[in-house]
């Protein structure tokens, strides 16, 4: 699923970039700020925003960088991608952010493992626009939730939602022909990341420093190499219970499910439940031994 969710970015941009965004302008009122618009005509996010901002339909923030003061809210079924590299377009939240019920939201990229949506060269990127949180990010039911090489001032939390116990494309992901994925790679939070309930195809968690913990729960996920969690570094527990297939503390590096090459977090209180002890990284199922 690595290797798929590499070409994802690739299709996204030729995606994004066919799309004729229209200018949304920051301008100080005493009421939100709507973004809103269409997969081929979106709104844009650029400037400060100083009442916070909602997000309706479709919204881009790749026309320069954009401060949004006060909460940031992805409404039902909403869409923003802050994936862009070019002319500075990164997203920094003063306040927290909500993705609601069936919403998809990008945030951040980088030259290793999630190219920017406008990177030129996609096989050897050179881009990069980090996102930032000042507080948290909570996510009722999302359809699904990537963010990369970020920096999250509170906690995330993600709760239910995801497209199903399948992998195939749904809503905003079928423009780019990927399967439906929650994404948390080469971040640093403050608190901790807590993912319950999501029924999905991948979920990644992946070279984060997590100031508290990370629990995952009850999650379902429909891809075998689900789900990952790799070289985190953890400033309390890592916990994982009732998830209904195996957590991987490896990545395969092949075309199937073995050979893996393990990633090793680093968790500096307790390991609980299936994030305990190191899994196999041969189809023999021998653990690969010592800890998760």
């Amino acid at each position: 699923m690595r290797r798929a969710a590499s070409l994802a970015v690739v299709v996204i941009g030729g995606a994004v970039l066919a799309l004729s965004p229209g200018l949304g302008l920051a301008n100080a009122r005493s009421r939100a700020h709507v973004c809103s618009g269409t997969p081929s005509n979106p709104g844009v996010l650029a400037g400060q925003y100083g009442s916070g901002v909602v997000v309706n339909g479709s919204c881009v923030v790749n026309n320069g960088p954009a401060h949004v003061v006060g909460p940031l809210t992805l409404k039902s079924g909403a869409v923003l991608i802050a994936a862009f590299g070019m002319k500075g377009s990164k997203l920094s939240v003063t306040g927290d952010v909500t993705v609601q019920k069936g919403a998809t939201m990008l945030l951040g990229c980088n030259t290793t493992s999630f190219a920017c949506v406008d990177d030129p060269n996609q096989s050897a990127p050179t881009l990069t626009s980090p996102g930032s949180v000042t507080g948290n990010v909570t996510e009722k039911a999302p359809l699904g939730v990537i963010i990369h090489s970020s920096t999250i001032g509170g906690s995330i939390k993600e709760t239910g939602g995801g497209g199903g116990m399948n992998c195939s494309p749904t809503g905003p992901f079928a423009a780019f022909q990927s399967p439906v994925f929650s994404d948390y790679e080469d971040n640093t939070i403050t608190g901790g990341i807590t993912i319950s309930h999501v029924t999905s195809c991948w979920l990644g968690v992946i070279r984060n420093h997590i100031g508290k913990s990370l629990r995952l729960t009850s999650n379902s996920m429909a891809d075998p190499d689900a789900i990952e969690i790799e070289k985190n570094v953890i400033a309390r527990n890592l916990a994982c219970f009732n998830n209904k297939q195996h957590v991987w503390d490896s990545a395969d590096t092949g075309p199937g499910l073995y050979p893996r090459a393990i990633g090793r977090n680093t968790v500096h209180h307790y390991r609980l439940g299936q994030c305990l002890t190191a899994g196999p990284l041969t189809p023999d199922g021998v653990p690969a031994g010592g800890p998760f």
